[in-house]
């Protein structure tokens, strides 16, 4: 079995996603081992995409606008590193500072 995210199970990305959880934020699991993080953009399948992916020992975050293409790389907005549960505490510390809510995007 081929583990694209270096981590020994999707339990421990799992883990992640529990330490990381906010109400504003929907959490689930990319195909590649990554975390895909989303919020609502008030435009209709448009939503703000938060992508977190393995990059040696921590993981790298991404920030996507909507509409943009996930496939490709999005903004670097940080890396978290340590255990699961720190990764997540830090995922979420970034998610809070996130300022889409407010944002307007051109359609």
């Amino acid at each position: 079995m081929v583990k694209g995210s270096g981590f020994s199970s999707n339990s421990e990305l799992e883990r992640v996603m529990d330490a990381a959880r906010t109400p504003r934020w929907s959490f689930g699991l990319g195909r590649h081992g990554q975390i895909m993080a989303t919020r609502d953009s008030g435009q209709i399948g448009l939503p703000w995409v938060v992508q977190v992916t393995k990059v040696g020992r921590g993981m790298r975050v991404e920030r996507f606008e909507p509409g943009d293409d996930t496939s490709a790389e999005g903004e670097v907005i940080g890396v978290v590193s340590g255990n699961p549960r720190e990764m997540g505490r830090q995922l979420r510390a970034m998610l809070g500072e996130l300022d889409v809510g407010d944002e307007v995007t051109g359609a």
